[in-house]
């Protein structure tokens, strides 16, 4: 596990699939974190036209750029639809934060080569 958050925080590119505009809600703690810590980090919000001051995208396929890795910060049967999102568009870290993770969703990284953090620690712990 120490192994793939350090490969993943090695990124210089990240999105937040489910960040949210409300300051109290973890998808907003998360986008936060990346922009406290100086990385380039894409909001993902089909509903929000910017977050943190930062324009958001309605999906990880209208991103501007391939990024590193996203941290998904969502139920898990969305979760499940962003894996699939991120295969398609060669994303190879994906960080499944509390709550988000999905058992079909890690079978999809595994069984396809993408490096997976799921059912264990929070960003927001790790990336201090």
């Amino acid at each position: 596990m120490r192994d793939r958050i350090a490969k993943f925080l090695a990124g210089k590119t990240f999105a937040v699939v489910g960040a949210s505009a409300d300051r109290k809600k973890f998808g907003n703690k998360v986008l936060r974190c990346y922009m406290d810590k100086g990385y380039a980090v894409y909001p993902i919000n089909p509903k929000a036209s910017e977050v943190e001051g930062l324009v958001a995208y309605k999906s990880l396929g209208d991103l501007p750029e391939t990024v590193h890795g996203i941290s998904i910060v969502t139920p898990p049967s969305i979760t499940e639809q962003v894996v699939s999102a991120a295969l398609s568009l060669g994303i190879s870290h994906v960080w499944m934060q509390p709550g988000a993770e999905s058992a079909a969703a890690i079978d999809q990284c595994e069984a396809n080569g993408i490096s997976v953090i799921a059912g264990g620690p929070c960003l927001l712990v790790e990336i201090d």
